[in-house]
């Protein structure tokens, strides 16, 4: 297999599986997606406690929130990322385009799923941090690739 079609195959395959990722998280119920959330909060809070005693017995209810939140926006960010490295492989016209395109599409897809999950909700919310997280991995992912064209 030539460095080509190998690269066109990675790219393609580390996309699918991140999209296998959303789904997986986004299957678990409220009780198991809370429970991750919470063990996060936990964790960072456990670090920050060697900078700032006495932060790990705060109760910090909306740090759960904002997680969760950060998890979309994160989780788009780098299924832009992957998709749009993916389609120029591909060689696609308009790949920033149809990238975020895709990802707003998997978005309100997911969304969708997700009122079929117990205890869990589809938000429009959650698609507009999607698309946001979507947006700036197109816009960083083109602009590194620019920069880099440029210098070589």
């Amino acid at each position: 297999m030539d460095k080509k079609r190998l690269i066109l195959l990675l790219t393609w395959t580390a996309t699918l599986i991140w999209m296998g990722v959303i789904f997986y998280l986004s299957s678990q119920p409220a009780t198991q997606s809370a429970h991750l959330s919470t063990g996060l909060k936990d964790e960072l809070l456990g670090i920050l406690g060697h900078f700032i005693p006495g932060i790990e017995s705060l109760e910090i209810r909306s740090l759960d929130f904002y997680i969760r939140k950060n998890a979309h926006f994160i989780a788009y960010f780098i299924l832009a990322v992957l998709m749009l490295l993916a389609l120029l492989q591909s060689a696609v016209p308009k790949a920033a385009n149809l990238a975020l395109l895709i990802c707003l599409l998997y978005a309100i897809s997911d969304e969708f799923h997700q009122l079929f999950v117990p205890g869990r909700s589809g938000q429009f919310r959650d698609v507009l941090i999607d698309g946001a997280g979507a947006l700036l991995g197109v816009l960083v992912t083109a602009l590194v690739i620019n920069r880099i064209s440029r210098r070589f």
